[in-house]
């Protein structure tokens, strides 16, 4: 008698490398039916916004193909998972699920709801760690509370069992008898049609498993080295720009440490920057510690004394922010940067985050909620955590005084200005002294370079010097309540 099929549930982890829910499934032997299920149900407002759904199109393309390899396909179904996974169940005869953990607030309780149900029908629900290096639940402070301060929690993390190994990628899979009908992924309309504005992902990106390595062997092979000087700079290639592979799971964390640390042992080159890298892999996993124990983060302020903080914002002051009409050529930038790839250099999400909430005195989550829908890598964990950082209500936050000053930014990051001018080209003609304060270039500079400021470009919308002061202000309602 044939063998009862499991079922494979690929969800953040569109790979076939290191992957411990499919070697689990192929070790217990059998026929393996892998299937992805696109749930447009997600609690919140957390479905996954447009550049997200346009990479994970491409990811869920890169991984059939993959699976074509393995004698194996993927099925496609759309619903609630709770609903999806007992119809094919039905269908298939399956006696098995296998997946890989996923950490936000209502993963959780979905995963425990869909044991506790098939328990009750002899199915088995088999779920494995595999998006973080360290299990949130596995790192403590000596009093045994989750950490709130990253450098103790880094030192745990390093003080810890080093990662396992990567698991290699199977040479084949069982397919099953009868394959279950997928729906067609062009059907689930992931990608833009009506205006198409995804030109510039397709130039900047390659989802899938195979992107993902390629981007981490170019990554240690010419950027690590000057990683810890240049990572900060968006006018060069500095950076390893994972984040997007990572979000989804086409690579997973612990690959990106074992092919560092073995550059690291072979050569001894790029020490200081690989090192530095890791440290930040360990922010991303401090980041989901911060979720699974603090659940609302995404939405409330870590720290209660800012939910009293007297916002000011104004709709057509966060239109500006959002199509980089600010008049401050990095923070403009920036923001058309993450509109035409998708991702945006980590400074300058810093930098622009920074202007919202304390130049435009807008709420961080009206931010988050930009990124969220325009940016590839829109990761939940990362995302919540990183605009409470800068917003000063958060874990280890930056103090809320702490103000960037857009032009010194400018001038410090992106000292030639070829940042700016690739993406706010009508400033394109401005030399380095000026293209960071085009309102203080003379008349002549800017009639040569074709500028009519107001017209062809912004004037600032905001004073600096009078936005710091009223944020400051501000944060000093707070700070004595």
């Amino acid at each position: 008698m044939a063998a009862s099929p499991a079922l494979l549930w690929f969800r953040q982890d569109l790979r076939l490398s290191d992957h411990r829910a499919l070697h689990a499934a192929i070790k217990r032997g059998g026929p393996i039916i892998p299937l992805y299920i696109l749930d447009d149900d997600t609690p919140g407002d957390w479905r996954p916004g447009g550049a997200n759904r346009w990479w994970l199109h491409h990811s869920l393309t890169a991984l059939a193909d993959d699976l074509g390899t393995l004698n194996s396909r993927l099925i496609l179904r759309r619903g609630k998972a709770d609903r999806v996974l007992p119809e094919v169940i039905a269908e298939t005869g399956a006696n098995a699920v296998y997946v890989t953990r996923r950490y936000e607030p209502w993963a959780d309780d979905l995963d425990q709801h869909l044991a506790d149900s098939f328990d009750k029908t002899g199915v088995q629900f088999k779920r494995f760690a595999g998006s973080l290096l360290f299990e949130p639940e596995a790192l403590r402070t000596k009093a045994g509370d989750p950490f709130k301060v990253f450098t103790p929690f880094y030192k745990a993390c390093l003080a810890l069992e080093p990662p396992k190994p990567p698991l290699l990628k199977p040479q084949t899979m069982t397919p099953p008898a009868d394959w279950p009908e997928s729906d067609p992924l062009d059907a689930w309309h992931l990608l833009p049609k009506a205006p198409d504005w995804s030109g510039g992902l397709r130039e900047t990106w390659h989802p899938g498993e195979a992107g993902a390595e390629a981007s981490l062997s170019s990554f240690i092979d010419q950027v690590m080295a000057g990683y810890a000087d240049k990572r900060d700079r968006p006018d060069v290639v500095g950076t390893s720009r994972l984040s997007p592979h990572l979000h989804l799971g086409e690579i997973s964390p612990q690959r990106c440490w074992q092919a560092i640390e073995e550059r690291l042992a072979g050569d001894g080159k790029g020490e200081r920057g690989g090192r530095s890298f890791l440290r930040e892999l360990v922010w991303r996993e401090f980041s989901y510690h911060l979720l699974v124990h603090w659940p609302t983060l995404p939405t409330k302020a870590f720290r209660p004394e800012f939910d009293n903080f007297p916002w000011e914002g104004d709709e057509q002051a966060l239109m500006a922010w959002q199509r980089g009409q600010t008049g401050y050529p990095i923070v403009d930038a920036g923001m058309r940067e993450l509109w035409q790839t998708g991702w945006m250099h980590n400074r300058i999400r810093m930098v622009t985050a920074s202007f919202l909430i304390k130049h435009l005195m807008t709420p961080w989550q009206a931010g988050e909620a930009w990124f969220w829908d325009t940016l590839v890598d829109a990761d939940l964990a990362s995302n919540a955590a990183s605009w409470q950082w800068v917003a000063g209500s958060g874990a280890d936050a930056a103090p809320y005084f702490r103000i960037f000053n857009p032009m010194l930014q400018g001038k410090k990051f992106d000292p030639k200005g070829d940042y700016v001018r690739r993406y706010v080209p009508e400033l394109a003609g401005l030399d380095a002294a000026h293209i960071h304060t085009p309102w203080e270039a003379p008349k002549e500079a800017l009639a040569a370079a074709g500028i009519e400021l107001g017209k062809t470009y912004p004037m600032p919308i905001v004073d600096h010097g009078k936005a710091r002061q009223r944020a400051l202000q501000a944060y000093g309602t707070i700070k004595k309540s």
